[in-house]
This record gives C-alpha cells, sequence and structure tokens, in this order.
C-alpha cells in the first residue's frame, strides 16, 4: 500500500489531483485510516508489532503529499513569472478613486475668494430657535417664511420656550457674530439650510453662502464694488456686468436685486456681458442691500455708529451657473456616474494664482 499510494503521489499532475489521493488516502473513509482504525480491534501483542508500520505509513503519505503539492505551487509560480513581463515604462495603471462633489469644490473657491478680500468664515447651528432665524432678522411672528409650508419645525422648543426650526437661510450666523464680536464685522456665512421646497431648481436642502460687512462710514458703493470683484474672480471673466434694482428684503433697507448679464452658448447660460447687448439677457443670481437698523440694533451694536451691508447667493446654484448642471436634484442623488462626470480631483485645489475655476 506505502509504494502503491507514493507512487500515485509522485505521479500526480496538478493540485486537485494531489487533494484526490489525501482523501482516499488519509479521508474519513480513507485506506490509512482505515488501517488506523484496525488497530482499536487487536491486542496488545498485534498493536506492538503493526502500530509502528501502520503510523509510519500514514507519516509517509502525508510527508508525500506536502512535498508534492509543493512542487506544483513552485511550478505553477514559475511557469507564471515567465509567461507575464511588465513593461516598467508604461504609466501605473489608474486606480479606483473618490472626487470632490462640485457643491464642496464651489464652497473652496468661494472661501479662496473672500479670504482675498479679507473675509473670515463664520459658521452657525444648522437647528435654530426662531428668534436668531426670523425675530432678530426683522421677520415678526406673521412673516409669510414662518408659514409650516416653507419652514421645517420641531416639535420642541428651547430652555428658552422658543421655537426650533431647520434654519432657513444662514443669516443668523450674522446675529451671532454680532453678538459675540461686536464690529467692525466682515465674514461669510457658508453652509446647509432647509426649506419644504422641492422641483427642478429647489431641493428641500440647499447650499448658501452670505456675507456681512459691518463698520463705519459702509455705503452701497462698497456693496457693488464688492459683488463685481467675487463674480469677476468666481467666473473668471473681466466683463462681468451688473444690474442692480430695487428690492424688498425685511433684513435690509435699501435692498437690491443683483442681475448679471448672460448669453445662450451651445444649450447653457455663460456669464458674461451686459445684459442689454444683442443675443444677451439678463439674470437674477443673488439679493443683497444695506443692513436694516433693526438687525445691527439686534446685533447688539448701535445703528446710528455702524452701518453695513449683506448679501445672499446660492452655491448650489454657482456651481450650476459655472459648471453647467440643469437640475439641482442630481446635486444630492448620489449616482456615482453624476459624481464621476461633474466631481473634482482632490488635487484641485482652487488658487487665486491659478484660478479658482478647475476642469470637471
Amino acid at each position: 500500500m506505502k509504494a502503491e499510494l507514493l507512487g500515485a503521489i509522485d505521479g500526480a499532475a496538478d493540485l486537485a489531483a494531489v487533494e484526490a489521493i489525501r482523501v482516499a488516502a488519509l479521508g474519513k473513509q480513507g485506506s490509512v485510516s482505515g488501517l488506523l482504525k484496525t488497530l482499536g480491534k487487536m491486542s496488545p501483542e498485534e498493536r506492538q508489532a503493526e502500530g509502528p508500520k501502520i503510523h509510519g505509513l500514514r507519516e509517509a503519505v502525508t510527508a508525500a503529499l506536502a512535498a508534492r503539492k509543493d512542487a506544483l505551487e513552485a511550478a505553477a509560480l514559475e511557469a507564471k513569472l515567465a509567461a507575464e513581463t511588465i513593461d516598467l515604462s508604461l504609466p501605473a495603471p489608474e486606480l479606483p478613486r473618490g472626487s470632490v462633489h462640485p457643491v464642496s469644490q464651489v464652497m473652496d473657491e468661494l472661501a479662496e475668494i473672500f479670504a482675498d478680500m479679507g473675509f473670515a468664515v463664520a459658521t452657525g447651528p444648522e437647528i435654530e430657535d426662531d428668534w436668531h432665524n426670523f425675530t432678530a432678522l426683522n421677520m415678526p411672528e406673521s412673516h409669510p417664511a414662518r408659514a409650516m409650508h416653507d419652514t421645517f419645525y420641531f416639535p420642541d422648543r428651547d430652555e428658552a420656550g422658543r421655537e426650533m426650526v431647520l434654519r432657513t437661510h444662514t443669516s443668523p450666523v450674522q446675529i451671532r457674530t454680532m453678538l459675540a464680536e461686536g464690529a467692525p464685522v466682515r465674514i461669510i456665512a457658508p453652509g446647509r439650510v432647509y426649506r419644504s421646497d422641492s422641483d427642478a431648481t429647489h431641493t428641500p436642502m440647499f447650499h448658501q453662502i452670505e456675507a456681512l460687512v459691518i463698520d463705519r462710514d459702509i455705503h452701497l458703493g462698497h456693496l457693488k464694488w464688492t459683488l463685481e470683484t467675487f463674480l469677476k474672480a468666481f467666473f473668471e471673466r473681466d466683463d462681468i456686468v451688473l444690474r442692480l434694482r430695487p428690492s424688498y428684503f425685511p433684513f435690509t433697507e435699501p435692498s437690491v436685486e443683483v442681475d448679471v448679464g448672460y448669453a445662450n452658448e451651445g444649450g447653457r447660460r455663460v456669464v458674461g456681458g451686459s445684459g442689454d447687448a444683442p443675443g444677451h439677457a439678463w439674470m437674477e443670481v443673488l439679493g443683497s442691500g444695506m443692513v436694516n437698523r433693526r438687525v445691527v440694533e439686534a446685533g447688539g451694536l448701535d445703528p446710528d455708529e455702524w452701518q453695513g451691508f449683506a448679501f445672499g447667493i446660492g452655491v448650489d446654484r454657482l456651481a450650476m451657473l459655472k459648471y453647467g448642471m440643469d437640475d439641482l436634484r442630481a446635486f444630492f442623488d448620489g449616482d456615482v456616474r453624476w459624481l464621476s462626470h461633474y466631481g473634482f480631483s482632490a488635487l484641485d485645489v482652487p488658487t487665486l494664482s491659478g484660478g479658482v475655476g478647475t476642469p470637471a
């Protein structure tokens, strides 16, 4: 039996054949295992005579199986190495990688632009009380923005008994900053905001960035220059033309809507030029104005001494205008195909020297 098994092992052509021999010899129903079972039925004298032979057989078969397996694996590796070649002059294969979401990219672009203009970044809670979110911003209890169809309310109230909401804008950060730091103030407040609205250009959760400047002797000229400088840097065009229209916002007085000129090129809106030029039109991009006296007072400042301006714009909308998306809902669907097309490399860090815009 020993000679037969060792010969079969030596002639095994592959690992599958070696495994088959192992099962046939050393498995529960194997021939060698059967001999080991017979030892229990032998007399002491027979076990003393036959036991060493049977155990020796098992050890020899086990060793032969291991040696043949090692030899076959080594031969397979040698064959694989001989057949495979690597061209070291070729670039390394590209590994799967993630991408930076357009909203995050545009947030970084805006922070870079405003940091160069001397603005700090301020943040605040996304769950706000109604005083910071509405009352301090000159929106009394009768204001329509407080309606249930506009605002996500919580059933609980804070320690002061005030209603709690998912903030509808980042403007509460302006109040919190004035109360905490006083004046002068020069901040931007980017972040997520929430409103009960959903269509191709609105989602219940979206992103805003607001700016606040509080100082002495601030006027609309400062606001216009800031907006022109910001939009020219963001869209990377010197031909940005603004049109300011009178409007109404409860937290600014006077208030202005800001339009930019644009043209349709290749099925998409391209910002640039005057809206009155042939083939061009005007498009509203943001709201702004001089900070209302009541808002300055709510921030703990004297409106006779301190004045300022504020403006707000949707980050998602800026991304759509600059990079050519046409449906806001796709921003938050989590579709990997959309992200791989519109996403940015982690190395596409916006810089003013290199241009805040990077190819998507």
